[in-house]
């Protein structure tokens, strides 16, 4: 912790370094960062230090590419380790996996280490690799869709406030209906369902869902496999009290998660350190101050998490690193400049180690000023030190064991006793597949989830529609068959009601002819009885005109012989 500085300077220190070294000299357990510069030259006597116990109230390493900040970040993990305390850090060029093998002496390093009075020992820590994308070395991490959350999962998508309202909605509704989210398709068959003709009524009692924002998301889920998230998005989750681990010598175990593959998607990684983050707070109990923390947490290049934020991320992180002490958790951000924290954020970091920083542009020397208004004040000109400090040398303030500021240090950072290289991913898969961590993460788990019990659901309900189209298009053909037989019974009733009255109007007309018959008879035999009457007539007329006629006359003359007088 404390012993790796040899001290065997004379005394008669100017009054500023001996201010200095009053203000780094602590009773209590501390962990050392380097040496003082004074002049531009060590003062081996003056040992820059961090308390063991005020680790937990975070820290903030900055500084320009190539001025030493991976370096700093190894030996802050290796006095960390070596001091118990289990360390958590992301990887993401590769550049730290020199931490689980012994450094290797060269004159540069050795000139180095012995100028400013270290004693130097090449030593390995215990570290265990973990991995989160396809083809990365490292046992691999997983989180459940669930428990990464809506608004940390809008964080990767990219969504804006009202995508991540509605991505909110369906995370509520999945939890209600009992549909555990553990991977992407369980997200995609949630959506996807909901969308469709069976579940689109689901949320119409809480607002609804817009087709247009499933849409987005849907497309943004596609992306987000493409990009391998699929791979970590699942079970086994990971059981975040793995990372406080300790070995049998009671060294902190380093959690190192290679992230290679990753660098190109920036935000998927640190956004999922952060689920990490938020998941230790969820599972911790409150511990308040302790001697040393239970974890320290390195967020390497920590813009990448604030960039686009939106506001419910923001107020999640802020909130996060505020409490998260009381629960013996350190966190470090690792980044270029104060700037690229947020203030909220920036406020609750108790140590600062800040590299050289340049100020090329208008934006570089904003940046310094911002910086330097971030420090206690001190005889040094920060603006001027700070762009001439050397690469391994940083501007340090720390909290110490009362809580106040140190004073500001001009630090000649320790070298790293492991190896300051990568380790060649080759040598590192035996390692890895012989861990305990792998027995227990390394093979995924697929349980029944949204995906089956919707699959199952929407096979059901596809059944039952067929069943429902069956029995549908069976009545059908019944009522088509009723019908035709209505049909057949009306047009017999028909046929035998017109055969009725067919017969009916037959039997009329021959009833009608009949007695028109009969009435023509009669009528020709009172015709005949009336000429037979008046022939009768006719003849019996003649017989009268004939004895009223001279013929009658001429008759009875002869008859008589005489004729009568006129």
């Amino acid at each position: 912790m404390s012993d790796s500085v040899e001290t065997s300077e004379p005394a008669g220190l100017p009054p500023e370094v001996t201010k200095i070294q009053a203000g780094y000299t602590f009773e209590e357990p501390a962990i050392d960062l380097g040496v003082l510069m004074e002049n531009d030259a060590p003062v081996r006597q003056v040992r820059v230090r961090i308390p063991l116990s005020m680790l937990n109230r975070h820290g903030l390493v900055a500084g320009a590419t190539g001025t030493g900040k991976t370096k700093t970040l190894q030996v802050l993990t290796e006095a960390l380790s070596n001091a118990g305390v289990p360390v958590f850090a992301a990887d993401m060029k590769g550049d730290l996996s020199g931490l689980a093998a012994p450094g290797q002496p060269s004159e540069k390093l050795l000139a180095r280490t012995q100028k400013i009075g270290q004693d130097w020992q090449p030593q390995g820590s215990p570290v265990e690799f973990y991995s989160l994308g396809r083809g990365d070395v490292g046992v691999p991490l997983r989180a459940s869709v669930s428990s990464f959350g809506p608004i940390l999962l809008a964080k990767v998508l990219g969504l804006n406030k009202t995508q991540e309202s509605s991505l909110g909605l369906i995370f509520h509704y999945a939890d209600t209906a009992g549909l555990p989210l553990l991977d992407l398709a369980d997200l995609r068959s949630v959506l996807t369902y909901l969308t469709s003709d069976e579940g689109k009524g689901e949320l119409k009692g809480i607002g609804g869902l817009s087709s247009t924002t499933v849409g987005v998301i849907l497309r943004s889920l596609i992306t987000l496999a493409d990009q391998g998230a699929d791979e970590f998005f699942g079970e086994p989750e990971f059981d975040t009290a793995d990372l406080m681990r300790t070995t049998a010598d009671g060294r902190g175990v380093i959690s190192l998660l290679e992230l290679p593959s990753l660098a190109s998607q920036p935000v998927l990684f640190s956004t999922f350190l952060m689920w990490l983050l938020a998941d230790l707070f969820a599972d911790l109990p409150e511990v308040g101050d302790v001697d040393k923390p239970k974890l320290v947490f390195f967020f390497d290049e920590a813009h990448l998490l604030f960039n686009g934020a939106s506001e419910a991320f923001l107020t999640a992180i802020t909130q996060t690193v505020r409490l998260i002490r009381s629960k013996g958790v350190g966190i470090f951000f690792v980044t270029q400049t104060p700037k690229d924290v947020p203030d909220d954020v920036l406020a609750q970091l108790g140590s600062r180690v800040q590299h050289q920083l340049r100020a090329h542009t208008p934006n570089d020397a904003k940046a310094l000023k911002q910086t330097v208004a971030t420090f206690p004040s001190s005889h040094y000109d920060l603006a001027e030190t700070l762009q001439s400090l050397g690469i391994g040398e940083a501007i340090v303030t720390v909290m110490d064991p009362d809580g106040a500021p140190t004073p500001v240090a001009w630090t000649r950072m320790l070298a790293p006793q492991s190896l300051m290289a990568a380790i060649p991913p080759d040598d590192l898969r035996p390692g890895i597949a012989q861990s305990s961590m792998m027995t227990k993460y390394g093979q995924a788990i697929d349980r029944d989830s949204a995906y089956e019990m919707l699959t199952r659901k929407l096979e059901a309900g596809a059944q039952a529609a067929e069943q429902d189209r069956l029995a549908q298009e069976a009545a059908k053909q019944q009522a088509e068959y009723a019908k035709q037989q209505a049909a057949a019974a009306t047009q017999a009733e028909k046929d035998r009601i017109a055969a009725e009255k067919q017969a009916a109007k037959a039997r009329a007309d021959a009833e009608r002819q009949a007695a028109r018959d009969r009435a023509e008879a009669e009528r020709q035999a009172k015709a005949q009885e009336r000429e037979a009457a008046r022939q009768r007539k006719q003849a019996g007329n003649m017989i009268g005109s004939v004895l009223r006629s001279g013929v009658a006359r001429e008759i009875v003359r002869g008859i008589f012989g005489n004729a009568r007088r006129r």
